[in-house]
């Protein structure tokens, strides 16, 4: 089922040009939300409600979910799942609290600088929805916000088609989080609602959560207005390094999990190993002619399904440092030891018993990860991305003594006189 990549005996510098690289946002996408923003930015309200009925099946007269069907949904879920979900959602925020910085500050000659942590007023959460419920994007994008100190939440998901509702277990996901603001609208046009605003949703300064390349391209168009957070966090990517020792269906298994979010995503299998290859590929045909899912694991096999074989585990390193994904999984033997060789991926899982999964759920840090090899310059969501530092200034004379000449020096080479004269002025004062 995957498309095999033979990279033995290709030096490391040309790597990069025998890796394909499904296109993510091609003119298509682009085209269609910049169609979907400008309805947005112009109609608000009644844009969202055609736009939900044309793409969700469903025209939602009322916007906002009440908060009193946060906390019924609550008591309707399976009580196995809502102890699950409590107990991921307090492992995330213990996790993100290690994150928080106090305030800090510099004192030297008379001057002293404060870095005064802020976070943003108000935050906008996007949690897919409409195809599958997803409670733990609402924990893992929207904890971080809160534990960030944002007094505002509003988190926008997609309605069900069959129902015409939110999934209770959306809801009751964001009661256990603390967010009370759920809007049941998603795709391209609830990224314009939170960045533009509309008669019944505020803008927000800065917007989280994955989606599918329509979001995610949105996300994109909308920077201008608004604080993107975690890069491009778009359709599902992994990466798995596997050998000898490897159990096959674990390797197979891990390939396919990711797959099964939606067409568009990336799934790689990484071995030097032509056993390896061919009993992992043998297991996945296996999985997925069985898997409930067949269909969207299939679609993205079939477009972005790769096995590499590659000459050992420092070329495998090599080409996930290259695709740098959302998630890479080392499930070959001594993988602590390829650790300090990984520059580029989302977050790394070590070992037969760490599955992106447990990452995805449980582990704590945010699984809204950068896709499409923005890890090369991007990290996981985390409390910083709700937050932006304050500087505060304050200098005495001995410390404007100590700066005054080489500002004054330096605004004279930059031709700024005014800046220069700044100084003068007060220099003439002392």
């Amino acid at each position: 089922m995957l498309t095999p990549v033979d990279l033995r005996g290709v030096a490391a510098d040309e790597l990069a040009r025998h890796l394909p690289r499904p296109e993510v946002a091609g003119e298509g996408p682009v085209a269609a939300v910049r169609e979907i923003l400008d309805d947005v930015r112009v109609r608000g309200d009644e844009a969202l409600r055609d736009l939900t009925e044309r793409f969700d099946g469903v025209r939602p007269e009322q916007l906002r979910v009440p908060v009193e069907e946060l906390h019924a949904a609550l008591h309707r879920i399976d009580p196995d799942v809502r102890r699950a979900l409590e107990i991921a959602a307090e492992r995330i925020r213990a996790f993100h609290e290690t994150q928080v910085r106090p305030d800090h500050e510099l004192r030297r000659d008379g001057l002293v600088v404060e870095a005064l942590v802020r976070p943003v007023d108000r935050a906008g959460i996007y949690v897919p929805g409409g195809r599958a419920a997803y409670p733990s994007t609402v924990l893992m994008a929207a904890i971080p916000a809160l534990v960030a100190g944002v007094e505002q939440v509003a988190l926008v998901v997609p309605p069900n088609r069959d129902t015409g509702r939110v999934a209770d277990v959306t809801l009751a996901a964001a009661a256990i989080a603390g967010v009370d603001e759920v809007y049941g609208i998603g795709g391209a046009q609830a990224i314009g609602a939170l960045a533009y605003g509309t008669a019944t949703i505020r803008p927000v300064d800065v917007i989280a959560g994955p989606g599918n390349v329509y979001v995610a391209v949105a996300k994109r168009e909308v920077a201008d207005h608004v604080g993107i957070a975690a890069a491009f966090a778009g359709p599902s990517e992994v990466v798995v390094v596997a050998d000898g020792s490897t159990p096959v269906d674990y390797a197979a298994i891990d390939v396919v999990l990711q797959a099964e979010h939606g067409p568009d995503g990336l799934s790689w299998l990484i071995t030097w190993s032509d056993d390896v290859a061919r009993d992992v590929d043998a297991a996945i045909e296996r999985l997925v002619a069985s898997a409930p899912r067949r269909a969207d694991i299939e679609a993205t096999l079939d477009k972005g399904g790769y096995v590499a074989l590659v000459d050992g585990p420092e070329q495998a390193i090599d080409v996930a440092n290259l695709i740098a994904p959302e998630h890479l999984e080392l499930l070959c033997a001594d993988p602590r030891s390829l650790v300090p060789r990984v520059r580029h991926a989302g977050a790394v899982f070590c070992g037969p018993l760490a599955p992106a999964s447990i990452g995805d759920y449980l582990a704590g840090p945010s699984h809204v990860l950068p896709t499409d090899g923005t890890a090369r310059f991007a990290s996981a969501l985390t409390v910083a991305d709700f937050t932006k530092d304050v500087h505060v200034v304050t200098v005495d004379p001995e410390g404007f003594d100590a700066v005054a000449p080489h500002v004054v020096a330096i605004a004279e080479a930059e031709g700024l006189d005014a800046h220069a004269e700044s100084i003068r002025l007060r220099q003439a004062d002392r």
